[in-house]
């Protein structure tokens, strides 16, 4: 049965089935939480929705989610706030949404540790889509190559899985295709340009930049002199492994 609208209250929608992925959608726009929760439900997901952080937070307490789409703009915490607090304990992935579609505010929403980002006003098929790919990637990232080791830290591109020190390190789903491609072609440099089309932000260097920036923070000894992750100026980044 596809999900009908959620409660003012935020309560749960109906679920078209109890093996669905089960997505919360955090804004304090009534009418569009209503609207996506019909429209998400009529595609196959179970839905949750909540009007500000306040309310995500009392739902993330008692429930596990697969996925969370978050507005950027909403009263008291922000939606940047509250994704940046949920990335300190949480490898949930995590949607963006915004009326503010320029490059400048994208990066902020990777910055916090967003797995994707959507503009607003945004084509409901494409949030599905994107909803869809950002599932597939955390559950299922397949790519061919074996595990590569470099410092304390190994990466599986098979399972998408990286552990430093024997522990694991979570990754965005950004930060784990960016990865994967390195490591893929390791010891080879990757043009920011390819990079960008892996990272969905293609045209976009400085969200390369950024992403590989994060990434060095959980890799490197020293992330402002990296030994792993290089530079090699006006072509792109490479991978050093051991």
């Amino acid at each position: 049965m596809a999900a009908t609208a959620a409660s003012p209250s935020g309560a749960p929608a109906t679920a078209p089935a109890a093996d669905a992925p089960h997505v919360l959608v955090v804004d304090d726009d009534r009418r569009l939480r209503a609207l996506l929760s019909r429209y998400l439900g009529d595609n196959g997901f179970r839905v949750t929705t909540a009007g500000n952080a306040t309310a995500a937070r009392a739902h993330l307490h008692g429930l596990d989610f697969d996925l969370l789409i978050v507005d950027v703009m909403m009263p008291g915490e922000s939606g940047l706030d509250l994704t940046q607090s949920l990335r300190a304990r949480s490898s949930v992935p995590i949607l963006m949404l915004t009326a503010m579609g320029d490059a400048d505010d994208r990066i902020k929403g990777l910055e916090r540790g967003a797995d994707d980002y959507l503009a607003k006003p945004f084509e409901p098929r494409e949030l599905v889509l994107r909803i869809r790919r950002i599932l597939s990637r955390t559950r299922d990232a397949r790519t061919d190559g074996g595990v590569i080791r470099f410092g304390d830290c190994t990466f599986d591109p098979a399972r998408a899985e990286l552990t430093r020190g024997g522990r694991p390190v979570r990754l965005t789903t950004t930060e784990a295709n960016l990865l994967t491609a390195l490591a893929r072609r390791a010891g080879d440099v990757v043009s920011r340009e390819d990079l960008g089309r892996i990272s969905g932000e293609p045209g976009s260097d400085r969200t390369v930049d950024v992403q590989v920036t994060r990434l060095r923070r959980k890799i490197e000894a020293d992330p402002k002199l990296p030994r792993h992750i290089c530079t090699v100026r006006g072509r792109g980044y490479v991978l050093r492994p051991d």
